[in-house]
């Protein structure tokens, strides 16, 4: 299976480590987290990576370069423009994706317990186009589903909040869940996101994911024991090799 991961971002929240390091090369115990999240999904049998890269592009580029992962490592460049979550998919899109085969994406600052095996399991079992990783863990923004798991909408638990494609049906029942940034999409939606916003825009994946013109399906997969965290500033970093040693 390939997989893409995120790591163009600027990391502005990693300040000062960030001022002359791309987040991706930020170390956790010792390991930047890019090789991380690598060697991670390659226990799960991933064994081809598109990365994209924009902050210091060079650095990841070398890194990856004068490392020996054993597997294919292409990158999708950012450096003229950072295109987000949605347009660096849109880009990456001619390298990601061959014979129609579902892709992982994986953001670069993310560690978790994920079972990819169950989350591809269910994917190809589901009928959906794109399968987002979920739990019920605390957080202030949650995707709302209906009882068949379909994503319908996004709610700001603090403000109140809520998009979605549609307005929601009162009557009906829904669930709330935390994403994980972790999801499984096929080469079909990208096409489609493509064709709503055109080649080399910069716009996030939530935004596609929440769209009326969008036509995939879309879908979420439960996994109740999910630990995660996002390792988005330096107070995380600590936090982190808490988890590490959980789920190692």
């Amino acid at each position: 299976m390939k997989a893409m991961i995120l790591a163009a971002g600027l990391g502005t929240r990693l300040k000062p480590l960030t001022d002359s390091l791309p987040k991706a090369l930020v170390e956790i115990e010792g390991i930047p987290m890019l090789e991380r999240v690598i060697r991670n999904l390659q226990r799960w049998d991933v064994n081809q990576f598109v990365v994209n890269t924009h902050h210091f592009s060079d650095k990841v580029k070398a890194f990856i370069d004068t490392n020996d992962f054993g597997c294919t490592i292409e990158i999708s460049d950012e450096t003229d423009a950072l295109l987000d979550t949605g347009g660096g998919l849109v880009k990456a899109r001619q390298i990601l994706f061959e014979n129609d085969a579902d892709v992982l994406v994986h953001n670069v600052d993310i560690i978790s317990n994920a079972d990819f095996k169950d989350l591809l399991k269910y994917h190809r079992s589901s009928g959906n186009d794109v399968t987002l990783l979920v739990s019920p863990r605390d957080s202030s923004r949650k995707l709302i589903f209906d009882e068949d798991m379909s994503l319908k909408g996004w709610k700001n638990i603090i403000t109140g909040e809520e998009r979605g494609p549609q307005p929601l049906k009162k009557e009906k029942v829904f669930s709330e869940f935390a994403f994980s940034g972790i999801y499984i999409i096929n080469s079909k939606s990208v096409g489609e996101m493509e064709y709503l916003w055109g080649f080399n825009k910069k716009f996030p994946i939530m935004d596609y994911f929440l769209s009326s013109s969008r036509k995939a399906r879309i879908g979420g997969f439960l996994q109740s024991d999910l630990k995660l965290l996002d390792i988005g500033k330096p107070a995380t970093l600590s936090q982190a090799n808490i988890l590490l040693h959980e789920i190692e």
